[in-house]
């Protein structure tokens, strides 16, 4: 993964990071994700990223019982998709890393 489409898929990681925590249905997720600050995420953007991960083989899905009303699907991470998360982080680390420096190069520098 290069450094400029970590920036795009932020998203990918983070929502992995959740199911990789338990098995987790789609409305779930998203409030989640809104706990976490991502406060302006939407179902609309959540949905067609769930179908990407799957189709990649990044995650699986199954259909369970809820006592709420009709079954929901739910979704498990793969080996796949740990090794993409496994590398996600370590990718993640390092560009936060980079910025870092450039933040104390920004306030260690002397401004007239």
């Amino acid at each position: 993964m290069r450094e400029t489409q970590l920036l795009k898929r932020v998203l990918d990681g983070c929502v992995l990071q959740i199911i990789a925590k338990e098995d987790i249905y789609g409305y779930e997720l998203v409030q989640r994700l809104k706990a976490a600050g991502f406060t302006n995420i939407v179902a609309g953007t959540v949905y067609p990223l769930l179908q990407k991960l799957e189709k990649k083989e990044m995650i699986t899905s199954c259909m369970k019982p809820s006592q709420d009303g009709p079954p929901r699907k739910y979704f498990q991470i793969t080996v796949k998709g740990e090794a993409y998360l496994a590398d996600f982080w370590d990718e993640w680390h390092g560009l936060v890393n980079k910025v870092s420096n450039l933040e104390e190069d920004r306030t260690n520098a002397k401004y007239s």
